[in-house]
Order: C-alpha cells, then sequence, then structure tokens
C-alpha cells in the first residue's frame, strides 16, 4: 500500500511512524508545503524548551526509512491537489495542522502594536511567513489576552534575561529586538477565573522562578480556593495550589535563604502577573488614531463552574494601559482544498476516528482532526489512532490495494508540469548543517535560517 501523510509536524510524523511499524509493507510519503519539516515542534516550541524539541531524533528516524519519502516545498491544494493525490495513493492523511489563529473581534485589532501569539512566536522562531514582523517593543507595559502555555512562552520570552536566550536557537533578529525592548510588565489576562486556566504547572513554575522577575498576583483572586478544588484532579488541584502559594506567601514565613530570594525578586526590575475575569472589548488607539495605546476590558462573572464555566459579562468596564497587546485566544485550521469537507464552525475536517466523513480513503490526523489543543504527547495519541484506522481499512479490505498506484511517480511528473522542484530528507539536512553550523559559530545549538528562498540557493535548488 501506498499512503501519502500532509503536513510534516508531529501529526504527519506521528502517523507516518505508526503506519511503517505495524505494517511491513507500506510505504508513506510525506508532503510539506515548506522546505523543512516538523512544523510546530521547529516552529511553535519555545526556544528556551530544547528539550522538548527531542522528539525531532525519533521523526529523523521515520524519515530515512527506506520505505518513507519527504518532499518539502510543495503546497497541497496549489502545486498538486487533494484529488490527484487520491488518484496516486491508496490511501491520504491530512495533517496540516492550524495554519491560522482566532480573531478577537473587536474594534482595534488591527492598531499597530496588536499581534496574535501565533505571528511573535512565529517570529522569534524564525518561521518565514512572520520573519518581517518587526514588533514594537518600546512600551513598558505588555498586554496577554489567554491563559494558555503559549501565552506564557510569550510572556517568558519578553521578560527572560537575555543570557539565557542567547544560549538558545531564538532567531539573531528576534535576539536583537529583545536587546533593546523596554517591556517590564507583562499582563495575562483571561475571561475566566483561576480555576480555569489552561496552562500546565510545568510553565507556571518556570514562570515564577523566572530570574529578574517578580510575580505580582493579587490575593483576593485565589482566597476560598483551596476549598473549591479538594475534589478537583490531581493536575488542577496542584496547579492552582501553586498559584494560592505564590499569591498568598507571607514574607515573615521563610528560612533565610527563602527570604533572601524573596528580596531579590521584590527588588527584581521587571514583573509579570495574571488577571482574572475580564474580556476585551476594546484595543483603544493613541490620540493619532495609528497605535494601539491600552485594552478596555468587560468585567465578567462565571456562570457554571469547572472547566464548562462560562463567562457573562457584569456591565462594569476597566482601561487597563498598554502599548504591546498579543492575542493568545487559540489557533485556527483552514480548509485546504475544496474537495475535502471543511466544519468551519469547529475549523475541523468532519471525521469519525480520522475516516473524513463522506470521502473513503481519506482520513486526518491532529489539530485539523481535533481542533487546536493539547501538547505533542496528545498529537502522538492522535495520530496513532487515525494510522489505527488506516491500518484497520488496509486489513479488512476498505481500501483496495489490488490495484497498484504510482505514488510519488505520478506526482513528480504532476510537480514537473508545474514547475514546483520538491526538496528531499538530505536536502534538509542540508540546511540543518548549516544551521547548526552558524548556531555554533554564535554559541547557540543553531541559527535558524528563515527565509525559504536562501534555504533554496543553499541546496542548489
Amino acid at each position: 500500500p501506498r499512503v501519502c501523510v500532509v503536513g510534516s509536524g508531529p501529526a504527519g510524523f506521528y502517523t507516518a511512524q505508526h503506519i511503517l511499524k505495524h505494517h511491513g509493507g507500506a510505504r508513506v510519503d510525506i508532503y510539506e508545503k515548506l522546505p523543512v519539516p516538523f512544523g510546530l515542534v521547529r516552529f511553535g516550541v519555545a526556544p528556551d524548551h530544547p528539550e522538548v524539541k527531542n522528539v525531532i531524533n525519533a521523526f529523523t528516524q521515520t524519515a530515512r526509512s527506506e520505505r518513507c519519502a519527504y518532499y518539502g516545498n510543495v503546497t497541497v491544494g496549489r502545486d498538486v491537489t487533494v484529488a490527484e493525490l487520491q488518484q496516486a495513493y491508496h490511501a491520504v492523511v491530512l495533517s496540516y495542522g492550524a495554519e491560522d489563529n482566532r480573531v478577537l473581534g473587536i474594534p482595534g485589532e488591527n492598531l499597530s502594536g496588536v499581534y496574535s501569539a501565533r505571528a511573535f512566536v512565529g517570529w522569534y522562531n524564525g518561521l518565514p511567513e512572520n520573519r518581517d514582523l518587526k514588533p514594537d517593543l518600546s512600551c513598558e507595559t505588555a498586554l496577554i489576552l489567554g491563559h494558555g502555555n503559549v501565552a506564557l512562552d510569550i510572556a517568558r520570552i519578553l521578560l527572560s534575561p537575555l543570557g539565557l536566550l542567547r544560549k538558545t536557537d531564538i532567531t539573531d533578529v528576534s535576539l536583537a529586538a529583545l536587546a533593546c525592548s523596554k517591556v517590564k510588565r507583562v499582563w495575562l489576562v483571561g475571561r475566566r477565573g483561576p480555576l480555569q486556566v489552561a496552562f500546565t504547572i510545568k510553565e507556571l513554575r518556570e514562570m515564577i522562578n523566572l530570574p529578574g522577575a517578580r510575580p505580582v498576583l493579587n490575593p483576593a483572586d485565589f482566597t476560598g480556593l483551596e476549598n473549591a478544588v479538594k475534589d478537583a484532579p490531581r493536575p488542577r488541584k496542584r496547579l492552582t495550589e501553586l498559584m494560592i502559594k505564590t499569591a498568598l506567601e507571607k514574607p515573615g514565613e521563610k528560612t533565610m535563604e527563602a527570604q533572601a530570594a524573596m528580596e531579590a525578586q521584590a527588588a527584581a526590575p521587571r514583573e509579570w502577573g495574571l488577571k482574572f475575569q475580564r474580556s476585551p472589548q476594546e484595543v483603544l488607539p493613541t490620540a493619532d488614531g495609528r497605535r494601539a495605546r491600552g485594552v478596555r476590558m468587560a468585567l465578567t462573572r462565571l456562570e457554571g463552574s469547572g472547566d464548562s464555566a462560562k463567562a457573562i459579562p457584569t456591565g462594569d468596564v476597566e482601561e487597563l494601559e498598554c502599548g504591546l497587546v498579543l492575542s493568545s485566544i487559540g489557533y485556527r485550521s483552514l480548509p485546504l482544498d475544496p474537495a475535502v469537507p471543511f466544519d468551519t464552525q469547529h475549523g475541523i475536517i468532519p471525521n469519525s476516528s480520522g475516516r473524513v466523513d463522506g470521502v473513503p480513503g481519506l482520513y486526518c490526523s491532529g489539530w485539523v482532526k481535533r481542533g487546536p489543543t493539547g501538547v505533542i504527547i496528545t498529537t502522538m495519541n492522535d495520530s496513532f489512532d487515525t494510522a489505527q484506522s488506516v491500518l484497520e481499512d488496509l486489513r479488512v479490505g476498505t481500501l483496495d490495494v489490488s490495484t497498484s498506484r504510482e505514488g510519488f511517480g505520478a506526482v513528480e511528473s504532476i510537480l514537473h508540469s508545474r514547475g514546483v522542484r520538491p526538496v528531499s530528507f538530505s536536502d534538509w539536512e542540508k540546511i540543518d548543517a548549516a544551521e547548526v553550523a552558524r548556531g555554533k559559530a554564535a554559541g547557540k545549538p543553531r541559527e535558524k535560517i528563515v527565509d525559504p528562498q536562501e534555504m533554496l540557493r543553499l541546496i542548489g535548488h
């Protein structure tokens, strides 16, 4: 059987890995629109979280398997259609993720100084489409809308000591911009309360322990929460307890070392805090109407409890001054090709266990399958689930493999006729080696090349 996977992020690679491992004869081709593989592992994971990128080693083993091939620099839906891929392969798996962001839908969100988290993360991680972002970091206060791990990542990058960032694979352009940054206060704002935050304890702990930055949590937000989380699941309970402890700590209750650490933190030049039950209504413009100078927020009250609690505006509003607004309210998948059904309301391809509704032989995995949530391990399990569906359909004969399919042979001539030259995995390894060499010269693990044309020149395309 010949299987094609569209997208080379974790969803694509885990799907390919599972099929290759559990079917001794299957061949899997992975298509990617960028010359370089690995999706959000390369472009989403924070530069100061190198351990999370270790999955790249496993993906590299998969790509080097003689039954797997990687074709970068190919945009499915433009360079080759899904229908053409279905002609060439027995099964097609769409794992192209979420390449857009949700919008706030409020006045002023297009003012200068307002950025999506997606674009900002793409900028410091070297995503080609965001390389020219040039965010304005000349203000003292930044406001991040959202209480997820991406919001904490951004806060951490904005407030991290440069010495820490210099040792990461953050791009040299963003490092230079952060070196001149005037931002010293970051507020993370959410519509709901402390019991509904979406970030995890590891990210929160890192933020609390960030050198030179002091957490500012309002004790009033946390009073009485001990009782509310008594019976909550353990991760939620531990996370809430850490917030309570940080908010309510009294200086007198500590050992000498802890006291000294507290005093050092109290004198810290930078600070960050969590604000709850506030929903953005409008980004307020400066007098000339061009830039952001603050955000007006509706105060909310919660209806219901736990994860299903809804934030309802109370009628009261509050304004918060800031010159930088980052909206971190989630990523969003887009339809790829008119031939593929798409649920625009939920931003997913309608499917059951990864089988695309009403289109036999077409599958999906990852964020385009279940929405943009979860960490790499969530995507791994989800992709194994889709791969299992493909293997099952091969086993029971739903996928007819009696007719041979040409696979890349057929696609290659289509691409050639359209003037598209794919990038192979060994081409990527040349780009990789060049990045690592450039990084070494600067004392970093790698210096990412952010211009696709430069990547292609490097491999003689």
